[in-house]
């Protein structure tokens, strides 16, 4: 590779994405490639107390002030750890990204989408990811997936996760090059063989590798 990639897996929580994450980074690796593994919230260092806060503080936690800790997040973990793996020619895999702060702040939690992508504009300098995937999985199947002890967002509610996973669906819609959304109600192994397939086809015809 002359290039590095930037690779986004988003969906609801028990949709399966840190596992199919984990597995593509065994592929790649495979191939020869040098794999970074990142996630948001909380990349190394200061992205982990972000993490933190978000997912467990016990207070109240205004809609906006949430959004602007996953922003903070976001631009610390593109500038210290997706920019320059990718400059390096590097494959980063990153778990959650820009269209999760739309999904579940935007459609979920109500507000402006387009100050959100405004924002993360900002935040990520710009950058958008090469390729996108999507675990699509209907509500009621990841909440049992995820079990009785949920974080702070796990426990909104179901028309919450509804939202968010139309959300999901209709930022599919609008950037089909980018989002690829898999059903993630199948086999490991076989949603795995969907992700390698659409890697293998998006990459090939944008002529990345």
């Amino acid at each position: 590779m002359n290039k590095g990639l930037f690779i986004t897996f988003e969906g609801a929580d028990g949709c399966g994405k840190t596992t199919q994450i984990n597995l593509l980074a065994e592929y790649l690796k495979n191939k020869g490639e040098t794999v970074v593994l990142t996630r948001e919230p909380g990349g190394k260092g200061l992205g982990e107390k972000v993490r933190e806060i978000l997912l467990n503080y016990q207070g109240p936690v205004s809609d906006r002030c949430e959004s602007f800790l996953f922003l903070a997040d976001r631009a610390q973990n593109i500038d210290i750890t997706v920019a320059p793996a990718v400059e390096k020619g590097e494959i980063v895999l990153c778990d959650r990204h820009i269209d999760s702060t739309v999904a579940y702040q935007g459609y979920g939690r109500g507000l402006d989408i387009d100050r959100i992508n405004m924002l993360n504009n900002i935040a990520t300098n710009g950058k958008k990811p090469d390729l996108t995937f999507v675990f699509d999985i209907d509500v009621e199947t990841s909440m049992k997936r995820v079990g009785k002890e949920k974080d702070r967002l796990e426990s909104a509610g179901i028309e919450f996760h509804n939202r968010v996973r139309k959300g999901y669906l209709e930022l599919a819609k609008q950037e089909p090059q980018r989002i690829k959304v898999i059903d993630a109600t199948k086999s490991i192994e076989d949603i795995h063989k969907d992700v390698i397939n659409i890697f293998e086809n998006v990459i090939s015809s944008n002529k990345k590798l």
